[in-house]
């Protein structure tokens, strides 16, 4: 359905296809805009005969009821005319382009609604109305992310997604790792605030709701590939990175800690960078390739880490650099930072709200593979990886142009459990 959407928002003439799958058997359909059959059922009463779904593949398939936020056909009679459609107490978003006489193509809205009816009501450009019943679900718990991974037992644990609902008789519902249930401090449609339990593991959280269960695809306390933990999975190379453990707390033991003095495009790397040569690396626990791809494609993997920004950042990217194992050599060096070919990631959140960026303690960061396309400047961003042959290393280095050409910041961005796990 995700994919269907997607197609509606990016091709007419899809749709066009769609209504012709849907609507084969009405001869004489005219598939055009409202503009050119805005006179098509003027002042009539329009009505709904029955509902399908978007799906060629499916078309055949007539519902009484969707969820919240799916695309379906309305098929009827004097369709034309109508310039409102109302879910229970959801105004839809309407486009002209996906109106006909006899059909209507409509995503239902995917605000909760506060009172039920049942009923879709089709409003006309004359003011006439039409009910039709039909009702609209809400989904089982939609789990997008946990605002940091890491967690200590007792402190409070941030998911956000959205369904989040409950009641009396179904209250809403966290289980951590090993079926723990967690105590909710407190909760809104789209964010839970839970209490970690003592003795957790890691793993996936459950949360359960009046309609019905989902479990997390990301982890708690995300174990799976990590290769740098600064504990005992340290930099290797000629920075292999300060570290420490307090002064903030870290999230499970020592972390990075990238510091310094930066302004537009200076270049400061004892402090602002940490190497992983492959090859200078003895520890077995960082192997080449850094991480294990499996069944996986790189499509389907991201970068992940948890971060502190501890002092107001608007200097530099956090450049991402993945290498290969061999890169630079046995005699070092630090070339491949402005290799133009070499494509890396680019965490620059400061960049992206176009402003200061500082977090309130840790969150965990996460970087589609996909998004290791640019170059240092990003004036270039079409590049890509291969595994396993681009994974044999990896660098974290502060360095970029400021907000404000003239900026000079002491920054402060501690970094911890660097992973690649799928999405």
């Amino acid at each position: 359905m995700n994919n269907i959407k997607q197609q509606l928002k990016r091709s007419t003439s899809f749709m066009t296809v769609v209504l012709l799958l849907l609507f084969g058997t009405f001869s004489g359909t005219i598939l055009n805009s409202c503009d050119d059959d805005s006179d098509d059922g003027a002042g009539e009463v329009p009505e709904i005969k029955y509902i399908r779904i978007t799906d060629p593949m499916a078309s055949d398939s007539l519902v009484v009821r969707a969820f919240l936020g799916s695309t379906i056909a309305l098929v009827g009679d004097n369709l034309g005319d109508v310039v409102e459609i109302w879910f229970n107490d959801q105004k839809a978003v309407l486009n002209v382009n996906y109106i006909t006489d006899k059909a209507i193509i409509v995503t239902i809205p995917n605000e909760i609604p506060e009172e039920v009816t049942d009923q879709i009501k089709l409003i006309t450009r004359s003011g006439v109305e039409y009910t039709y019943d039909f009702q609209v679900q809400v989904p089982q718990p939609l789990l997008n992310s946990m605002t940091c991974e890491y967690v200590p037992d007792g402190e409070v644990a941030v998911i956000n997604g959205n369904y989040f609902l409950g009641d009396e008789e179904r209250p809403l519902q966290v289980f951590f790792p090993g079926n723990i249930e967690a105590e909710i401090e407190s909760y809104t449609v789209d964010q839970i605030r839970v209490i970690v339990p003592e003795g957790v593991s890691p793993g996936p959280i459950t949360v359960k709701s009046m309609y019905g269960s989902t479990r997390s695809s990301f982890y708690f306390r995300d174990d799976r590939n990590i290769f740098l933990d600064f504990d005992t999975k340290l930099g290797a190379g000629w920075r292999s990175g300060v570290t420490q453990a307090s002064s903030p707390d870290g999230v499970s033991g020592n972390y990075l800690a990238l510091t310094g003095t930066l302004s537009d495009w200076a270049w400061i790397e004892d402090n602002l960078a940490m190497n992983l040569w492959g090859g200078w690396s003895s520890n077995p626990d960082q192997q080449n390739p850094l991480f294990d791809l499996g069944q996986n494609s790189l499509s389907d993997m991201v970068l992940k880490f948890e971060v502190n920004v501890v002092n107001p950042w608007a200097v530099g990217y956090l450049q991402c650099i993945f290498t290969p194992y061999d890169i630079p050599g046995p005699d070092g060096g630090n070339a491949y930072y402005s290799d133009t070919s070499l494509g890396r990631a680019l965490w620059r959140p400061w960049f992206e709200i176009g402003d200061s960026y500082q977090t309130e303690g840790w969150i965990t960061v996460s970087i589609p593979l996909t998004e290791f396309r640019f170059s240092h400047d990003a004036s270039v961003n079409n590049l890509s990886l291969t595994y396993p042959d681009d994974f044999g290393g990896f660098t974290f280095f502060v360095w970029g142009p400021a907000l404000d050409a003239e900026l000079e910041q002491d920054l402060f961005i501690a970094i911890d459990n660097v992973r690649v796990v799928p999405k």
